[in-house]
């Protein structure tokens, strides 16, 4: 099977900042379900936006549909509109994301600048609004929606031109519980659809629901781990490193000792005495 990206040595830098990634590489096939794991500051939405051709490595190479990408390949047809119409990226912030004055404006944005047919728009966008069940939500203008309904709106925005991969940023992020619920369930459904999800997150709770394999980046900004997800999350040597889990003291009489706590599922703890 061919790769859906190939990330070679890659390196990054903002202007004038040192480099927030440094000699990654990984390969994400079709139909994976990847998890970038690391703590705040580690790279994760950095190599989001360069998976998107948002960003372009500073060093090293990244290629998508056995193409490289970069600023002239995503200029030129066929291959850019195929990329744009087939990446899509869910920003942590929806409000960041929305920026038109209907939603359903907001879901005809992308089917318009691909020159779709009118017809077919319509079709899409109701399609699409019944899947994330938020039809009644057509006329309102997003800047007056809950966090949830901006977030469905957001990917409502991104599934109307029916993508093949998913990018997450903390997709949970500022969701009450009964909408992070909602949305992983509908992510699990894409998923099962043959659609590919790549997240970035720091929340271990999250992580086996969201992926399969996880990649964990280290606070010097390089890949540290490859490997299913269970096997990183049972790893708590990696996890403390990356500063993704911490270890606290406990008192138990007059013994002081410390575990580290992950927060994954509920604990117990046994003690030797």
């Amino acid at each position: 099977m061919d790769n859906l990206f190939t990330i070679e040595n890659i390196s990054f830098a903002y202007p004038g900042r040192p480099a927030c990634l440094e000699e990654v590489s990984f390969t994400v096939q079709p139909g994976e379900r990847l998890a970038l794991l690391g703590a705040n500051g580690s790279g994760k939405s950095t190599l989001l936006h360069l998976l998107d051709g948002l960003y372009f490595p500073t060093a090293g190479r990244i290629s998508a549909f056995g193409t490289g990408l970069s600023e002239g390949t995503l200029e030129r047809p066929p291959f850019g509109p195929r990329f744009r119409q087939e990446v899509g990226f869910l920003f942590q912030q929806s409000d960041a994301q929305l920026f038109c004055a209907g939603v359903e404006e907001e879901l005809a944005f992308a089917p318009l600048q691909l020159r779709w047919a009118q017809e077919e728009i319509r079709t899409r966008i109701d399609d699409t609004l019944a899947l994330l069940e938020i039809a009644h939500l057509r006329d309102r203008a997003p800047q007056t929606l809950s966090a949830g309904e901006q977030k469905r709106v957001a990917l409502a925005s991104l599934l109307v031109v029916n993508p093949s991969v998913l990018l997450l940023d903390e997709p949970t992020a500022g969701l009450d519980p009964r909408s992070q619920s909602l949305l992983l369930e509908l992510l699990e459904a894409l998923h099962g659809a043959g659609m590919t999800l790549i997240t970035a997150t720091h929340d271990l709770t999250l992580v086996p629901h969201l992926a399969d394999r996880a990649l964990v980046l280290s606070e010097e900004h390089r890949l540290v781990a490859d490997a299913p997800t269970l096997s990183i999350l049972d790893n708590l040597d990696l996890l403390l490193a990356v500063n993704l889990i911490h270890a606290h003291t406990h008192r138990h009489g007059g013994l002081v000792h410390s575990h580290p706590h992950q927060h994954i599922v509920a604990h117990e703890h046994g003690h030797e005495h």
